[in-house]
C-alpha cells in the first residue's frame, strides 16, 4: 500500500524530490545534527503565538533561525478551529516543496523580503523520503502558512483538517484535500527529519563559505534549482 501511493506521488519526473528551504545560517546546525528540526521542537515557548519577526534560538550549542509567521486573516480559519491552534500545528512540522517550481517561488520571496540574508535550499530523493517517514507524513493542497488576498471569495478554510495523511491519500475525495499528485503544494513530516547526509541530493546556495565541508561534493549554485 505504501509503495503504491508513492510510487504515484513520485511518478513525474518534476516530483521526484522534495525541497527545504531554510536560512544558510542554519547550515551549521543542520550538517552537525545531520537533523531538520520542526520550529516547536526548536522553540517551543509561546507556541500558538504568531512571531512577527524571525526569532534566533539556541539548540545544542547553536544558533539557529526560526522564521516569522506570516500574517493569516481570521476570515481563513476554520469554525472548528483557532488560529492559534492552527499555528501550533504548523509548527509542530517540517515542510517541503514538492516541485523546484514551487521552491523557487518561496527562495524569490524571501530574497525580496531580505535581501541581506542568505538562503539555501537541501534537496532530497522523494520516495526513500517518503518511504523512512511514512506514518508522519502529511499532504496538502494549499500553500498552508499564508493568507489569500481575498479571503471571503476562497472555497477553503485553514484548520488541522486540510493536513491529508500519506496513508489515506486518494481515499478521501474533497476539496479541502488533494485527490492527485497535481494537487500537493506541500508535504509536511511531524517534529523531525534525522539522517538528512543519507537522504540529501543536492544543496544549493550561492556562497560556497557557508557549505559543510562533507557536503561540497553535493553543493551547487541557487541559480541552478
Amino acid at each position: 500500500m505504501s509503495s503504491t501511493i508513492i510510487s504515484a506521488i513520485t511518478k513525474a519526473n518534476s516530483r521526484k524530490s522534495l525541497f527545504h528551504f531554510t536560512r544558510t545560517t542554519n547550515l551549521p546546525a543542520i550538517a552537525h545534527l545531520d537533523k531538520l528540526l520542526s520550529s516547536y521542537a526548536l522553540y517551543p515557548e509561546f507556541a500558538g503565538e504568531r512571531r512577527t519577526t524571525a526569532k534566533q534560538v539556541r539548540y545544542q550549542n547553536y544558533q539557529v533561525t526560526v522564521n516569522a509567521h506570516l500574517r493569516i486573516s481570521e476570515a481563513m480559519i476554520d469554525p472548528a478551529s483557532t488560529l492559534e491552534q492552527f499555528r501550533a500545528c504548523l509548527d509542530q512540522h517540517v515542510f517541503f516543496w514538492p516541485t523546484a517550481k514551487d521552491c523557487r517561488k518561496m527562495v524569490e520571496t524571501y530574497a525580496r523580503r531580505e535581501p541581506e540574508q542568505g538562503f539555501a535550499v537541501l534537496e532530497f530523493d522523494a520516495s526513500s523520503l517518503l518511504t523512512a517517514y511514512f506514518a508522519r507524513v502529511m499532504l496538502s493542497k494549499y500553500d498552508s502558512g499564508s493568507s489569500p488576498r481575498f479571503p471571503k471569495s476562497c472555497t477553503y478554510r485553514k484548520s488541522p483538517a486540510m493536513f491529508l495523511p500519506l496513508g489515506q491519500f486518494q481515499t478521501i475525495d474533497n476539496n479541502l484535500v488533494p485527490t492527485k499528485p497535481s494537487d500537493i503544494k506541500e508535504v509536511l513530516i511531524k517534529d523531525h527529519v534525522n539522517d538528512v547526509s543519507h537522504y540529501m541530493r543536492t544543496l544549493y546556495l550561492d556562497d560556497t563559505r557557508d557549505v559543510p565541508s562533507h557536503w561540497v561534493a553535493q553543493t551547487m549554485p541557487l541559480a541552478s534549482l
